[in-house]
């Protein structure tokens, strides 16, 4: 903005370079006046409407800059645009980082995230039930409740982080009913023997990547497959690893994996910032996701059985 502003009052080309060095040598103290004003004087100013501070702000830029102007004998329509566009950065930048941190908005994104694996998970759940309905009814029934057990923890409102535990304890169930679907194709084979029971994680961020495994993994294959889940604490983070068999010509890039991918990558983000990550990709011939997330420790009791 401030280049824009000089080009617009230079004439001369070739005066652009040192005009451009005065106004940037003008406008910085102003801009970091500006700053810290906006710092110190922000308990005050979030008891009023942002236009309110975003307007006090700007009386005391003018005045600032005129007090500027008269000690540095420069010039004030010059100074008072180029401090004007600092206080304009100064604020969009503050008003931006306020509503990417807002804790309802944080909220309402975590909630439109998980919303739109429910879905997904119940069709494929059904799928699942329905494949032995009419073979096996007993065993359906005892699915069927399962399944009831299931979607009573899935709808509700999972905004914190929860014990690693319950989000092993859904996969399994999820994992036994694709294997009502899978019969044999389907094994699982679980380490869990260094996982921390009081380690904490966001909700519903183990069975997707586990479904990924299963439709992306198992179905393209006409041999059994093995499905590896690993949760284990290296220092300070969690680690949560899944492989399973991987076949190019499958697609185990599809758009669907992709669009689970992001979506706990996007969970993953708001919950840690930038303490987590996730990798995904071939791996000795397998394909592997895994999770590194800050070790969180839960203060329930119940977690650490």
């Amino acid at each position: 903005m401030v280049t824009a502003y000089v080009i617009s009052i230079t004439p001369r080309p070739i005066d652009l370079l040192p005009n451009l060095s005065i106004a940037i040598a003008e406008s910085l103290p102003v801009a970091a006046s500006v700053g810290v004003a906006w710092a110190l004087g922000s308990p005050a100013l979030r008891r009023l409407a942002y236009w309110q501070a975003a307007g006090l702000m700007v009386l005391f830029t003018a005045l600032l800059t005129v007090g500027a102007a008269r000690w540095t004998d420069s010039f004030v329509w010059r100074s008072l645009p180029l401090a004007l566009i600092a206080l304009t950065a100064v604020l969009v930048y503050f008003h931006t980082l306020g509503r990417a941190l807002s804790p309802a908005v944080t909220e309402a994104r975590l909630q439109a995230l998980q919303a739109r694996i429910r879905p997904h998970f119940l069709f494929n759940s059904i799928n699942g039930v329905l494949g032995v309905l009419r073979a096996e009814p007993q065993r359906a029934e005892e699915a069927l409740m399962n399944m009831a057990d299931l979607f009573r923890v899935l709808m509700r409102e999972n905004r914190d982080l929860q014990p690693i535990g319950d989000e092993v304890t859904l996969t399994r169930q999820y994992l036994d009913l694709e294997k009502l679907r899978l019969g044999d194709r389907l094994n699982v084979l679980w380490k869990l023997d260094k996982m921390p029971a009081d380690a904490l994680v966001p909700p519903l961020v183990l069975q997707p990547i586990a479904e990924n495994a299963v439709y992306y993994g198992i179905e393209p294959i006409q041999a059994s497959g093995t499905i590896e889940i690993e949760v284990t604490r290296l220092r300070s983070e969690l680690i949560i690893t899944v492989k399973n068999p991987f076949l190019e010509q499958a697609g185990n890039h599809h758009g669907g994996n992709k669009m689970a991918m992001s979506n706990i990558r996007k969970r993953l983000a708001l919950h840690f910032d930038a303490e987590a990550r996730m990798v995904s990709g071939p791996r000795d011939g397998r394909y592997q996701v895994q999770l590194v997330l800050p070790y969180r420790k839960s203060l329930d009791p119940k977690a650490m059985v």
